[in-house]
């Protein structure tokens, strides 16, 4: 059973809303998100490009520019070396089209998720000395590489690393503080670095990439006006990474959502098309569920050199057979992730281990590349923390996912003596274990745990309580101010008690999706649900009885009174336009 608490943060409402020139709904709206002093209400309401930070400011950032400045001059060869999802692969993208653009001699590699695992690895390092590699950038990897890169150094290459993950770190024994480590590269770009001042840390890999190619048109003296056109692809990789949207994030996402609607880009363009969603308003949603799983998906089941080449497609052609293969491996990536979800939550559902605060559940024929897929819906499903383990190529490999109250990072780092590799942040983690060590890890991981049972139950926030007869189309179109919407400025959520329900409807094809009539005093609006219907019906059955469930189906007077949680829109449908609700949550009086 969920918690619901109303936000009430306090605020001077009407001060905001005087010196901004919004309402004072929009005022308390903000400061909900803790958006209060007058720099970062400004930046919200207008994320424009001119509030972006200087890149010069990261530390490293322009050292590692005048390398790669020297290297083009010098007509060396360099390789860069990314990751396998989204975000590496568009910083890949980002990196290796601007050099070459830029007159640098340059190519770039992948590890393949099952057989080399994340990141670079030291057969990575042999092949560049092997190709006459002179210096090697990472992206969205390589903060955690302090072996591959002192490898690469002694073999006499120069690295650049460019990551945005956490430092990796030791707790010293006799103050039990972080002992951070650093990685001897020629250059280390990554804001989270404690010396580093940049003003905003939670950039994603190929917004570190971005900047470092801003910091090189600096050193080249070219116009940096110029590489906003890549923001696209920062945006995609933002926002599939679930970075927040805020501060300059938010300023990414928006201006590179308006590039996205206008791409010029021939393999976006074709995977738009081989998906559905060619002639939409492309938004948060569509690059999160649609256009990012589908890139992620070679990477997943074959190689994310195809999403990369995809991108790069000289051609509709080309573009269009890549697209087709990405939303084939999506496609089958889904059925992959149904099955493993459904074993995995059997096991928990009938063993013991569905007693213990974090999950780590060890299935050996899951296919390694969803494990993370299946550990996040794991987590939702029980909302705690949980790892999903399965049998690689070299052994036992898994992914974890995270709540709010739990670092992971922080907790796996605790139990390092255990596992073979290791890497991630707080909200997510990847990593590799001998099949002996399993259980102590999952005993380990739960005798220390600081999680207590009210951290478990799920907590749902709500921006204020709203009546359904104060909504009006002026109200909603309000709301746009504060698109896109995303974790760390999530849509607004209210609340409203007591509703009648009219009548309720199953629409779709596969009836899944409840239309509900609600009435809120003398205000009738449509409110749509598209949870789980089963569990909705059987609350009102037991609740009410078998009768008025039947009396809401067939537009019957009944005696049924729910609260909702909910964000309001606006319907159009053949030429009427009507206010209605989406319903997150309910609950019956």
């Amino acid at each position: 059973m969920e918690k619901w608490f109303i936000r009430n943060k306090k605020g001077d409402y009407k001060k905001i809303a005087r010196e901004h020139n919004i309402t004072e709904f929009l005022s308390k709206l903000l400061v909900n998100r803790d958006i209060k002093d007058k720099n970062s209400i400004e930046l919200f309401l207008n994320p424009n490009l001119n509030k972006m930070y200087n890149p010069l400011e990261m530390k490293d950032l322009y050292k590692a520019a005048k390398i790669i400045k020297e290297k083009i001059i010098q007509k060396k060869k360099m390789r860069i070396v990314g990751d396998f999802d989204v975000d590496g692969v568009m910083s890949i993208y980002i990196l290796y089209t601007e050099i070459k653009k830029l007159g640098g001699i340059v190519d770039y590699t992948i590890p393949d998720r099952v057989n080399d695992g994340y990141g670079i690895n030291k057969d990575i390092v042999y092949k560049a000395k092997e190709d006459h590699i002179d210096t090697i950038i990472t992206c969205d990897n390589g903060i955690a590489a302090i072996e591959q890169v002192k490898l690469a150094k002694e073999l006499g290459l120069n690295v650049i690393v460019t990551d945005h993950h956490d430092i990796p770190f030791e707790i010293d024994e006799n103050t039990n503080k972080k002992q951070y480590i650093k990685v001897d590269a020629d250059a280390v770009v990554n804001p989270k670095q404690i010396e580093c001042k940049y003003p905003f840390k939670y950039l994603c890999g190929a917004a570190v990439a971005f900047k470092l190619i801003q910091g090189l048109y600096i050193a080249l003296e070219k116009e940096v006006d110029s590489t906003y056109s890549l923001l696209e692809y920062v945006a995609m990789a933002t926002v599939s990474d679930v970075m927040d949207l805020v501060d300059e994030n938010r300023i990414i996402v928006k201006n590179g959502l308006n590039s996205l609607n206008n791409t010029k880009n021939i393999g976006l363009k074709a995977l738009m098309r081989e998906t559905g969603i060619e002639n939409k308003e492309i938004s948060v949603y569509h690059i999160g569920f649609i256009l990012g799983p589908n890139i992620n998906a070679s990477g997943r089941l074959d190689s994310a050199l195809k999403s990369l080449e995809l991108l790069l497609a000289p051609d509709e052609e080309t573009a269009a057979k890549f697209a087709k293969e990405l939303f084939n491996y999506n496609e089958e990536r889904k059925l992959l992730t149904l099955n493993g979800f459904e074993k995995i939550a059997n096991t928990i559902d009938n063993t013991n281990i569905k007693e213990d605060k974090v999950l780590v559940i060890y299935e050996p024929e899951i296919n390694e590349s969803v494990a993370g897929i299946i550990a996040g819906r794991i987590k939702e499903r029980y909302n705690k923390p949980s790892i999903v383990l399965t049998m690689g190529k070299d052994g036992v490999k898994g992914s974890g996912r995270s709540i709010e109250e739990y670092n992971m990072f922080d907790e796996l780092t605790k139990c390092k003596d255990l596992l073979s590799r290791f890497g991630g942040h707080p909200m997510a983690a990847g990593l590799s274990l001998e099949e002996r060590h399993i259980p102590i890890l999952r005993k380990r991981l739960n005798e220390n745990t600081a999680l207590t049972e009210d951290d478990l139950i799920p907590k749902v926030y709500i921006d204020m309580e709203l009546p359904l007869r104060y909504l009006s189309f002026k109200l909603i179109n309000e709301l746009k101010v504060l698109e896109p919407f995303g974790k760390g400025n999530n849509k607004p959520l209210f609340g409203g008690k007591g509703y009648k329900i009219n009548r309720g409807f199953l629409l779709g094809k596969d009836k899944n999706v409840l239309k509900l009539i609600l009435q809120d005093k003398d205000t009738t609006i449509d409110g749509l649900f598209f949870g789980d219907i089963q569990s909705f019906e059987s609350k009102v059955i037991e609740n009410y009885g078998r009768d008025e469930l039947d009396n809401v189906y067939k537009g019957l007077n009944n005696n049924i009174t729910m609260d909702a949680l909910y964000y309001p829109s606006i319907n159009e449908y053949n030429g009427f336009t009507n206010i209605q609700i989406v319903i997150q949550s309910y609950r019956f009086r």
